[in-house]
């Protein structure tokens, strides 16, 4: 196991990934944030917390839980847990910014993509990632990428955040 990012790191890349979506939408409207159940939930709730403390202009935020839309559902489990997908304001025609803690085959943001067309149009959907670790398996890529991380096969990318594990960092950690 070996540590990619501590908590310093991982708020550094945070406060870039703000400025950066604050550089590509100059007038802030119109965009809400929706953060994938679980850990990209409260980094998307950080985002905006710092896009607000940079602009004064807070951004709508929601999450999806991905859960039920999973294309592999009935091989991880016959009682899924599900958690809730709070998305209390319309899509339609909204930039919608898309946020998850780790981009790996591109699965779980093709079933929030789903979701997401469920609740409307979005006039466009961008997506925010802590950790880019490749092995794409659909053709899905990240708008705003706070760390590449090339990895094998054998390894897993785990990220912890202080609002459901109580420390923020990244870990790369080798399967056996």
């Amino acid at each position: 196991m070996a540590k990619l990012m501590n908590e310093e790191e991982m708020k550094s890349s945070l406060w870039r990934l703000s400025h950066q979506i604050i550089e590509r939408n100059k007038k802030m409207e119109n965009i809400i944030i929706v953060g994938i159940h679980r850990r990209g939930v409260p980094l998307a709730r950080r985002i905006s917390r710092m896009v607000n403390e940079i602009t004064g202009k807070g951004l709508p935020t929601g999450s999806v839980d991905i859960t039920l839309y999973r294309d592999d559902l009935t091989r991880i489990a016959y009682h899924p847990v599900v958690r809730d997908t709070d998305i209390p304001f319309p899509i339609d025609d909204k930039k919608v910014i898309l946020v998850d803690d780790v981009l790996y085959t591109g699965r779980t943001v093709r079933a929030a993509i789903d979701i997401l067309l469920d609740f409307g149009r979005p006039l466009k959907v961008e997506l925010v990632v802590l950790v880019d670790r490749g092995h794409r398996e659909l053709p899905i890529h990240a708008d705003y990428v706070g760390k590449n991380i090339p990895t094998s096969l054998k390894e897993m990318v785990e990220v912890k955040v202080k609002e459901i594990d109580g420390r923020d960092e990244v870990l790369i950690i080798r399967r056996e």
